[in-house]
């Protein structure tokens, strides 16, 4: 196993893009000020999408603007040319592509099939480079709520087809939170083995209470990267009953436990995931955070 893994916290975006109540831009600032005080050095901030299809993100222009510079790597995720054309005007860090492995899901997501976002990665891949790290997510890479099982074969084909044009980094999603530690282990194992140099991150729902699980796998498969969301948080407006992500402070308790180092705050991370969840104004799904962590810390 690896000594350390780093964490990509997703809540400011992924995270409450599906909620119901609408966080206002000054709470939205608060959150990623939190996160950055609990550890985190990379943070999925918003994504430049149509605002009346999600309108939870419909200020992202204006939070880039008031982010504070230097205290992180800020991503924005971006479906087409023009989030693109936004997230590099907003002079983020990172921009984070996302190309669905099945066509009907790429359809509902994005408006279009996947060859033709692929064709528009290849073309935002070329804009972005030498001037924002721009990598891609492969959404649904282990199951489709539209089209059932995604083959191995299909996965690849999709994977090959972004990788020719040089992504800093590929994400695979368990979009809908299907997988089991062994189609990690097998899909991560597959990516990692036909191209060794292009970095892979992994972003797990825990739909089906796997989601722990299947960190592990992947790390033991060879993912570097984790993203996770501050309690628990999370879906996707265009997949049914595609609930949170895995919680930041659950998987920085079971890491570090475990002797692979985080750079996170545990006590700091629970502690952001409750006041997330006095923000939301419902319970978060998020264990750690009611449990704590163990052995518990002295009282002053």
């Amino acid at each position: 196993m690896l000594e350390s893994v780093e964490i990509v916290e997703v809540s400011p975006r992924d995270g409450i893009q599906n909620e119901a109540k609408l966080l206002d831009l000054d709470t939205k600032l608060a959150l990623i000020g939190r996160a950055v005080a609990a550890g985190a050095r990379r943070i999925e901030v918003t994504s430049f999408v149509n605002p009346a299809r999600v309108p939870q993100m419909a200020d992202a222009d204006e939070l880039a603007r008031r982010l504070p510079r230097g205290q992180a790597r800020y991503i924005g995720l971006a479906l087409n040319r023009r989030g693109f054309e936004r997230a590099l005007a907003a002079g983020l860090d990172e921009v984070n592509f996302v190309v669905v492995a099945s066509d009907s899901f790429n359809r509902r997501n994005q408006g279009v099939g996947t060859a033709e976002t692929i064709a528009a990665w290849a073309g935002i891949a070329a804009a972005a480079r030498g001037r924002i790290a721009a990598g891609v997510t492969i959404g649904a890479a282990f199951g489709c709520p539209f089209e059932g099982e995604v083959p191995l074969s299909r996965l690849m084909e999709v994977v090959a087809a972004v990788a020719e044009h040089g992504p800093h980094e590929i994400a695979l999603a368990d979009t809908i939170g299907v997988a089991t530690p062994r189609d990690i282990a097998e899909r991560v194992g597959a990516v990692r083995a036909a191209w060794p140099d292009i970095p892979i991150r992994l972003h797990l729902h825990n739909t089906r209470n796997t989601g722990l699980a299947n960190a592990w796998a992947g790390i033991a498969a060879g993912a570097r990267a984790l993203d996770a969301s501050l309690g628990g948080v999370g879906g996707c407006p265009f997949a049914p009953r595609a609930t949170g992500n895995i919680p930041t402070e659950d998987l920085v308790y079971m890491l570090e436990r475990s002797g692979i180092a985080t750079g996170m705050d545990l006590e700091a991370c629970i502690a952001a995931a409750q006041w997330l969840e006095a923000q939301l104004g419902h319970p978060v799904p998020g264990m750690v955070m009611k449990a704590g962590g163990f052995p518990a810390p002295r009282a002053a």
